[in-house]
């Protein structure tokens, strides 16, 4: 284990299984739902922010400049689809399914039982008010993907408390 995992005060959790970025490059378990950026398949220059809420499984999906999706009338589209199972192989399913509280049963939960499952429940169309919030999150970690590679602490995560510091 490297020597700042070993200090850092926030848990390293690995990804379940490691996954392509093309379709679904930000998923996230947050705010009580999942969330998270969807490209679009037909024009380069659209994603989709999708996301469902946890228990009641209500569902959004809209572009980045808050165009709502055609798909998602009546049921999930295929970016929520996609959300899903990008989730599971980021989180696996054991977590998303305890996360969106979808109790699989005795069976074992993937991707499709899933969907299946919270699609049964009839789910409502949500708010798409967490779009911006989560396509800003979204911008600001591709930020950090421009940065030249240093050993210096960022400015902006600096609010993380110190190790071994004294009273």
């Amino acid at each position: 284990m490297p020597v700042w995992e070993l200090s850092s005060t926030a848990r390293v959790v690995p990804p379940a299984r490691p996954r392509k970025l093309a379709k679904v490059p930000f998923v996230e378990l947050a705010d009580g739902r999942l969330q998270g950026v969807v490209s679009s398949g037909s024009d380069a220059g659209r994603v989709y922010v999708s996301s469902i809420a946890t228990g009641t499984y209500a569902y959004a999906c809209s572009t980045n400049n808050n165009r709502p999706c055609g798909g998602a009338r009546g049921g999930f589209c295929n970016h929520i689809r996609a959300l899903v199972a990008e989730a599971v192989l980021q989180y696996g399913p054991e977590r998303v399914a305890r996360y969106l509280k979808a109790d699989p049963g005795d069976s074992e939960a993937d991707t499709h039982h899933l969907v299946a499952l919270m699609t049964a429940t009839r789910p409502a169309q949500g708010d798409t008010a967490a779009a911006a919030p989560v396509f800003s999150r979204f911008l600001r970690h591709l930020a950090y993907l421009e940065l030249e590679p240093v050993t210096t602490p960022l400015p902006e995560m600096q609010w993380f408390p110190p190790t071994r510091t004294v009273a």
